[in-house]
């Protein structure tokens, strides 16, 4: 389950140890760590990580196979994650130190910055080998996320970029070796936790408003 610690005005968000997949149970966690982070008066800065061979494997599939009247539900629980820590009001940013796919590429989009490993790992969107379209919402976070190039590539191609692939098309900003990962990425927000979380929220909530529209919108209903 997501663990909160702070070192020294950063707070680092440990998504967990296995395939951090979004279980109602892991969202339920990383939502209360996020409440956490949000309810501290000070200024401060988050670093999102896992520990192992995943940042995150994105949605619970087996979950959903066994809750498929609760799929829409389910939906727009992730999605309300993504859009807020899209908009989240302190500077962000994810450790990716092992394999993020699917919604966990997006949560690591959904950061102000990426820095990931450069030896090992994958950053992926399978949807299109697995028969997974992008909801409006998921391909609005891509595309505000991307540039046009790199867009197309990753959302049609299922491609898995490693670390310096992956920096080389923008979709992290930063590699760094293994052990390196997650100090290299406290540093990069470090010197920005003074930010006044007002206007940081604001900023980012009018950068990203049609994404967030879109990611909030709620799905039409099913008809029969």
């Amino acid at each position: 389950m997501p663990t909160l610690h702070e070192d020294d005005g950063v707070f680092v968000l440990d998504l967990g140890e296995d395939e951090n997949r979004f279980s109602p149970d892991w969202l339920e966690g990383v939502n209360a760590s996020l409440d956490a982070v949000v309810a501290r008066s000070a200024a401060g800065a988050l670093v999102t990580t896992g520990r192992g061979k995943f940042y995150s494997n994105g949605l619970d599939l087996e979950w959903i196979t066994e809750h498929a009247d609760q799929l829409a539900a389910y939906r727009a629980e992730v999605q309300e994650l993504l859009a807020r820590v899209l908009t989240l009001p302190v500077p962000a940013v994810a450790a990716v130190q092992g394999h993020a796919f699917g919604a966990g590429a997006m949560l690591a989009l959904a950061h102000d910055y990426r820095v990931m490993r450069a030896d090992r790992g994958f950053f992926c969107f399978p949807e299109v080998d697995i028969d997974v379209p992008f909801t409006p919402g998921m391909a609005a976070l891509i595309q505000d996320k991307l540039t046009p190039a790199a867009a197309v590539e990753a959302m049609t191609t299922g491609r898995r970029f490693g670390g310096v692939q992956a920096r080389d098309r923008d979709l992290v900003d930063q590699v760094a070796d293994e052990g390196d990962v997650v100090p290299t990425a406290a540093e990069l927000v470090r010197p920005l936790a003074g930010k006044n979380r007002d206007t940081l929220g604001t900023i980012k909530s009018t950068m990203f408003a049609s994404a967030v529209t879109a990611l909030r919108t709620p799905e039409p209903a099913a008809h029969t």
